[in-house]
């Protein structure tokens, strides 16, 4: 079941991170703040059934996503290669970054790093273009996220 609540703060200031993503081109949090509101999608594993149709569906409504005031960042801890073969099996448009080495660091800076499996949580942080945490939701591993909700967080910030 989602839940509102999240190790972070909200309001608080999003930790900030450099992560490489499916072109092992370097994205930083930071570099959007004064600019754009960035929704950040944490995913468990790049080809698995339920993350698939998850960024499938983000694929799908990325006109809705991204606009001028606001980004998109899926966060992984697979490898870029394996990063690039997804994004390219499925068409992903958008930043895959690699949270694989150190091995779940901005994973475990979310608050969304699990210890068991070695991968990030079902999770998802919307950060307003100040920097600042203003809404968060963990989902099951097996249960996928609202994305009609997602976007009207993220809105909701600009």
């Amino acid at each position: 079941m989602s839940t509102p609540r999240t190790g972070l703060e909200l309001g608080g200031p999003a930790p900030d991170f450099t992560l490489r993503d499916q072109f092992g081109q370097d994205v930083t949090l930071s570099s959007f703040r004064g600019r754009k509101a960035v929704v950040m999608f944490f995913y468990p594993y790049a080809f698995s059934g339920v993350c698939t149709g998850e960024m499938a569906g983000i694929r799908d409504r990325l006109a809705d996503f991204l606009t001028f005031e606001t980004e998109v960042l899926a966060i992984s801890c697979d490898p870029v290669y394996s990063l690039r073969a997804f994004a390219d099996q499925d068409g992903l448009n958008f930043p895959l970054l690699s949270d694989f080495w150190p091995h779940g660091e901005v994973s475990r800076a979310y608050d969304v790093f699990d210890e068991t499996k070695g991968s990030s949580r079902r999770s998802s942080y919307v950060v307003d273009k100040d920097g600042r945490v203003r809404w968060a939701v963990h989902n099951a591993m097996p249960e996928g996220r609202d994305i009609d909700e997602h976007l009207k967080q993220l809105v909701a910030v600009l």
